[in-house]
């Protein structure tokens, strides 16, 4: 099967499909030879004359130039990405998550600018906002996404644009994306969207009023945990400045790590359907445990963030946090220790389950925690990646890691 650019071909038809061109998987005398682009290792392309070095198109995509612009390996994975995300046209590589974000961020702002920065957001874009962008002279101010009044409140002459990250990596707070980006394209702002905890096979960004859509490709379009990259993917009017910017900055992606994508985009649909399913029926599980407070994930009826998700997603992920009924954190620990199928780490999307705490109250500037409903004493929370296991074993591992952590409680 070659690459498809039907719009009206199923998800798992497209996945099997995007950035199979057949120039690429094969020969002038042979296209289409073999299923995945070859993994093409160059730093250096060749000219066979002077003549076509003088003739080669200044800097367009999908021609060979030199290793840095990439080669099909590259190229496949980015037109594979660009077919997947509704509006766009094209796709940025990136050598990590936090790499595009900050890629897009040194593409849409300059010095005296303001960006208006979601409070919820992951830790590594907040850390950008307090250094970084600090120091190319770009100040950053957050604002409570539950709060639309308040958002249009901090917009200033000098503002140029908003990051949002849909849900929150850590809480998983749901906000409303085209009614913020409605309030941003009033006022001329760029609207940035981390969207790595759905992909645009579960909320397409750019559909839903983002101008760039950013995603860790490590997470779940990789799926095993084995490479690490990122992207971002626009529309004409920021997707030429992206690529440009990305070259003045030098990122280059490995076509290793390129490939090892691609392998994965294959079957993300199946594992994001799993680990959806699973997870799904772990939040509803622990939902009714006399140790949790509350289960903070969108796609569980009377969760935070429901009623958005419902309206504007039609998919999920493994990824939802919960907050303990009191306890301490040490009891907390305690908990997460004895976890034996749950591994501890950061990352997630992978094929294994993994638990991290969550701590949000020191890097939280513009909105409460805890949450609106809980305790005072209701703060510790626990955040779940769930993998690919069978949804009984993980549900008897942390009944048992419950039970400890009662004990310690």
């Amino acid at each position: 099967m070659a690459e498809h650019d039907s719009e009206h071909l199923g998800t798992g038809t497209r996945l099997v499909g995007a950035g199979r061109r057949a120039e690429w998987t094969g020969t002038a005398e042979h296209p289409g030879a073999v299923v995945n682009p070859p993994v093409y290792r160059a730093s250096t392309h060749l000219y066979p004359d002077m003549a076509a070095l003088r003739a080669h198109p200044a800097n367009e995509d999908g021609k060979f130039y030199y290793g840095r612009r990439g080669a099909p390996t590259q190229w496949a994975l980015s037109g594979a990405l660009t077919a997947l995300e509704p509006g766009a046209e094209g796709t940025v590589l990136y050598p990590s998550g936090v790499a595009a974000i900050m890629g897009a961020l040194l593409t849409v702002l300059r010095p005296g600018d303001v960006l208006l920065m979601i409070d919820n957001a992951y830790e590594p874009s907040r850390a950008m906002g307090r250094g970084l962008l600090k120091d190319f002279g770009i100040e950053t101010r957050w604002f409570d996404a539950s709060d639309p009044a308040a958002f249009e409140a901090a917009i200033c002459e000098r503002t140029k644009a908003v990051l949002l990250e849909v849900p929150g990596s850590l809480t998983i707070e749901v906000c409303d994306v085209p009614g913020l980006s409605a309030i941003a394209k009033a006022h001329e702002l760029t609207v940035v969207l981390d969207n790595t905890w759905a992909s645009p096979l579960g909320f397409p960004a750019l559909e839903r009023g983002a101008d760039i859509a950013i995603m860790s490709l490590t997470k779940h379009v990789g799926g095993h945990s084995d490479a690490m990259m990122g992207s971002a993917s626009a529309g004409p009017q920021w997707y030429r400045k992206l690529r440009i910017r990305a070259q003045g900055l030098g990122n280059v992606v490995s076509p290793d790590d390129a490939a090892l994508m691609l392998r994965g985009l294959r079957t993300m649909g199946l594992r994001l359907a799993q680990e959806t399913a699973s997870a799904l029926a772990i939040a509803e599980w622990l939902e009714g445990r006399p140790e949790v407070a509350k289960v903070l994930c969108p796609m569980l009826p009377g969760s935070p963030g429901h009623d958005l998700w419902k309206r504007d997603f039609s998919g999920g992920c493994g990824l939802f946090s919960f907050v303990l009924k009191g306890g301490t954190s040490a009891a907390r620990d305690a908990l997460i220790d004895a976890l034996t199928l749950f591994g501890i780490g950061y990352s997630w999307g992978g094929f294994e389950s993994l638990a991290t705490p969550v701590d949000p109250a020191p890097i939280r500037t513009a909105s409460p925690w805890p949450l609106p409903g809980l305790a005072d004493d209701d703060r510790f929370g626990v955040r779940l990646s769930i993998g690919l296991e069978d949804t009984a074993d993980l549900i008897a591992d942390l009944e048992q890691a419950l039970g400890v952590w009662s004990a310690a409680a």
